[in-house]
């Protein structure tokens, strides 16, 4: 148990390195009433000075910077990193006068964000608590699954006749959490960071998983029956049976992955799709959340089995929960469908018809529990009750949008909606010559279809009234990132990367007509006010 307790705690290092890249170090030496800065960037990369006040730099930086300045021109530097693969978001970093190194007091990382230079670490945690959430909810609905439910009476058999203790019991827990982190940590191995947001609003890959939930929901309906092929089970669960130690133990947790694939399946699917496009620990931190789901009641009954005699038995509640969770992965598919319909602009799932859709599901899933409702007893009734009444009241506020309504609880899973009274370019040149032909200023808005926070941020903050008045003094420049027609996504990205220092969405750039920068960029936000606050005119 200690050996497999060392090997969890030796992947936290591993996968929080892959997640903070701080490829530039600076450090400042004062000399008398000069000071020398110096920034050593580490091999593979170059460095970009963005800003240092008055000066103009340009050429790249490869092994090291070095400049001296008097104190009295001493400037906040504003700059960012980038490799062959990526480009880190800008960073401002200053010289604390006495100090030999100084940083931004952040206790992670110094980027640069629209107001203080701490948040994006931050809102990057609060990202992958996000994704914590999600898997953990996903093991949640997993464990009601008739692939996974029925093997819970079959464990604690298991521990029983091998006379195991608690201890088994936690070994147990401890090898589906290191079994489905690692999926996590194989997946981010094989892509990598910049694959996975590639994949991510891939049309390929999305159209497969919309597929792939249709399929499993189909099969959840009840038209036919998904199943790995039994030997695969049959083998282990002998082996285990026929094996001592931990590695029963282990081969054991192992079985119960293969057989109730069907059900968790397409769970983890949508997870690792969802944790794709949001950095390189989502896809662990995700598989992580649904291990410790999924764990905790096999352990808990293995080690007390008396438990099992209160537990409800699989009957027809786990049919009717099979025909929800059916609705909803037909719900969820959409998305998929979505951001490849949106990025390759074939146009076939307009946001009316999506919405439309989903209120149908929902219908479906009150509609049904419903059905025969009678014939229950009185505890089911009221749990059937409990998931009708906000399943019915959902489908109901999704109706206004059908005709535009905003209905910005589904704003990260809907196509985006038009914003009225916004005249907007979606191509950069355009935009910028046409600011200069009418002397406003200019708002970029680099944004993807695959872009969860962007939909938040433009149901949210783009479309609040006093926003949408302060925004029509600007030119709106709208550059999606992941637009695979003709190369546009490949150039709005290269903007991105090479004219501001970023590759995170959503990312905001505010210029003057003459295109020059008058605000430090502003990223996600859902508070309409920090954003008006941010707007110069």
């Amino acid at each position: 148990m200690k050996k497999l307790f060392f090997i969890l705690l030796s992947l936290i290092p591993l996968v929080s390195a892959a997640e903070i890249v701080q490829p530039v170090t600076w450090s400042g030496e004062e000399h008398g009433d000069s000071v020398v800065l110096r920034a050593e960037i580490e091999p593979g990369w170059h460095m970009n000075i963005i800003e240092m006040g008055d000066r103009e730099f340009a050429e790249e930086f490869a092994d090291s910077f070095r400049i001296t300045l008097a104190k009295a021109e001493l400037t906040p530097i504003r700059y960012n990193a980038c490799d062959d693969r990526m480009c880190t978001a800008p960073e401002t970093w200053e010289y604390a006068e006495g100090e030999e190194e100084a940083d931004c007091g952040c206790e992670i990382m110094c980027p640069v964000p629209s107001a203080n230079v701490c948040d994006a670490p931050l809102t990057a945690l609060s990202g992958l608590l996000w994704i914590f959430v999600l898997g953990f909810l996903g093991g949640l609905l997993a464990i009601f699954t008739p692939c996974v439910w029925p093997i819970i009476p079959m464990t604690v058999s298991f521990f029983l006749k091998k006379g195991g203790g608690r201890r088994d019991a936690i070994l147990y827990g401890l090898s589906i959490i290191v079994l489905y982190v690692g999926l996590g940590l194989l997946v981010t191995v094989l892509f990598g960071a910049s694959a996975l947001n590639e994949l991510s609003t891939n049309a390929v890959v999305n159209i497969v998983f919309f597929l792939l939930l249709v399929v499993f929901a189909l099969s959840f309906f009840g038209l036919f029956e998904i199943t790995l092929p039994s030997s695969w089970s049959t083998a282990l669960d002998s082996k285990a049976r026929n094996t001592g130690g931990f590695l029963s133990i282990l081969l054991m947790a192992f079985t119960l992955v293969i057989v109730s694939f069907s059900c968790t399946g397409p769970i983890i699917g949508t997870l690792l799709v969802e944790a794709a496009g949001k950095s390189l620990l989502a896809p662990t931190m995700g598989m992580l959340g649904f291990a410790i789901a999924l764990a905790l009641p096999f352990s808990l009954f293995a080690m007390f089995p008396e438990w099992m005699k209160q537990a409800p038995r699989s009957g027809d509640w786990m049919t009717s929960f099979k025909v929800v969770l059916a609705f909803l992965e037909l719900a969820l598919s959409l998305k998929f469908l979505s951001v490849a319909d949106m990025a390759y602009g074939w146009g076939i799932l307009p946001r009316w018809l999506f919405i439309a859709i989903w209120i149908a599901c929902f219908l479906g899933i009150g509609i049904y529990l419903m059905w025969n409702i009678r014939k229950v007893s009185t505890v089911r009734k009221i749990i059937r009750a409990v998931v009708i009444i906000p399943s019915v009241a959902f489908a109901i506020y999704l109706v206004p949008g059908l005709w535009g309504a905003p209905v910005k609880a589904i704003s990260a899973f809907a196509p985006p909606m038009e914003i009225e009274g916004r005249e907007v370019f979606h191509d950069y040149d355009e935009g910028l010559a046409y600011a200069r032909q009418t002397s406003r200023p200019v708002i970029i808005d680099f944004t993807g279809y695959g872009c969860v926070n962007c939909r938040k941020m433009e149901a949210y903050v783009l479309d609040n009234d006093s926003v949408k008045t302060r925004l029509q003094n600007y030119v709106f420049i709208e550059l999606f990132v992941d637009d695979k027609r003709d190369g546009i996504g490949e150039k709005n990205s290269r903007i991105q990367r090479e004219q501001f220092g970023s590759n995170a969405q959503p990312y905001y750039v505010q210029l003057d007509a003459k295109g020059q920068s008058v605000a430090e960029p502003m990223a996600f936000t859902t508070d309409p006010d920090e954003f008006l606050n941010w707007l110069k005119y």
